[in-house]
């Protein structure tokens, strides 16, 4: 173990509501239970789910810490039992499920990746919550390959973003939606191959003009509600939805014949109450093939901007207003 202290500063608020609950208090510092590693934080990314703790909406899973904050990036400072020793000192970012509005927290060593010499702390801070979630979800349970097009939601959030990212990396045409003129050329700038304005356009008749009447591969969703019928009429045939968030609601009414007629796949997940176990065997996948473009220095996150801890509150205002293109990030130490 390193020199670590007993108390540290953490943004824990005692109860739901706007930004203005995010607040520095002090906390002690976790210690690793077994196969977990000790983080020294640099930097914690800041996501949509973290929103919806701070309003009180997505309480923690049983035994994850109250602590806001999903993925963290900074230094292995101590082990759990079973934990190798070549792991302290090393440079980490992990995926966590809480705890990361900090300046230490604990995360099980298989949900490490290492931080190449190619990402700031920052940038890695940014990469973990985004990068699970588009794999699983767009990878994997949709099942995009090379020479595929999909249509992904929002499309200048940190998701989206992402999800443009691997979409150049692994072959794909990606067909994005985004509120402005400005957004939608802030999206092109990133790599999307479309973008959609939906609130001038209908994404619906803009998807069939692009793909020539064929629809895209997959659709990857955070809207839910009235978009899923009409994410369902862009699919072509034998082709996949995935619901990753419920943002427009969460029930919606569809025509059970159209999914037969053409052979549509309807799935969705969540990441965060998987278990351990799920999530290692995922970062493994990542370590094996994602990581060596991220080592190379072709995997970059969008930042919009940086907040210090103790201004957590402007970090989510920035969130709740929208205005903001990819990530947003809390550095903890600089």
């Amino acid at each position: 173990m390193m020199d670590i202290p007993t108390t540290m500063r953490a943004i824990d608020p005692a109860e739901g509501g706007g930004p203005e609950v995010l607040i520095l208090v002090d906390r002690p510092v976790p210690t690793p239970g077994p196969d977990e590693v000790l983080v020294r934080i640099a930097a914690a990314g800041v996501n949509r789910p973290d929103v919806l703790q701070r309003q009180g909406k997505y309480p923690p899973p049983p035994g994850a810490p109250s602590i806001l904050g999903l993925e963290v990036a900074g230094t292995v400072v101590g082990l759990g039992a079973g934990v190798e020793d070549f792991h302290l000192g090393q440079p980490v970012c992990a995926l966590v499920a809480g705890g990361g509005y900090a300046e230490y927290c604990t995360a099980p060593v298989g949900q490490c990746l290492p931080v190449p010499d190619a990402l700031t702390m920052i940038e890695a801070a940014a990469i973990p919550e985004t990068l699970f979630t588009v794999w699983t979800n767009l990878f994997e349970r949709a099942y995009a390959v090379e020479g595929d097009t999909v249509l992904v939601h929002g499309g200048t959030s940190g998701i989206g973003t992402m999800a443009i990212t691997l979409g150049k990396l692994f072959g794909l045409t990606v067909i994005v939606t985004c509120g402005s003129p400005e957004k939608c050329a802030r999206a092109i700038e990133l790599g999307a191959d479309h973008a959609i304005d939906y609130k001038a356009a209908d994404f619906v008749a803009e998807v069939a003009r692009i793909t020539a009447g064929q629809g895209v591969n997959a659709v990857l969703d955070m809207v839910g509600g009235d978009y899923l019928p009409r994410n369902l009429a862009c699919l072509a045939e034998d082709g996949r939805h995935v619901s990753i968030a419920v943002l427009g609601g969460p029930k919606a009414e569809i025509f059970i014949p159209q999914i037969m007629a053409r052979r549509l796949t309807l799935t969705g997940s969540t990441l965060r109450a998987r278990s351990v176990a799920f999530k290692t065997l995922v970062a493994d996948e990542l370590a094996r093939t994602v990581w060596p473009h991220a080592e190379a220095g072709r995997l970059k996150p969008v930042i919009d901007r940086v907040f210090p801890l103790s201004n957590a509150a402007g970090a989510h205002a920035l969130m709740d207003s929208g205005a903001h293109v990819g990530k947003i990030v809390l550095e903890v130490r600089p």
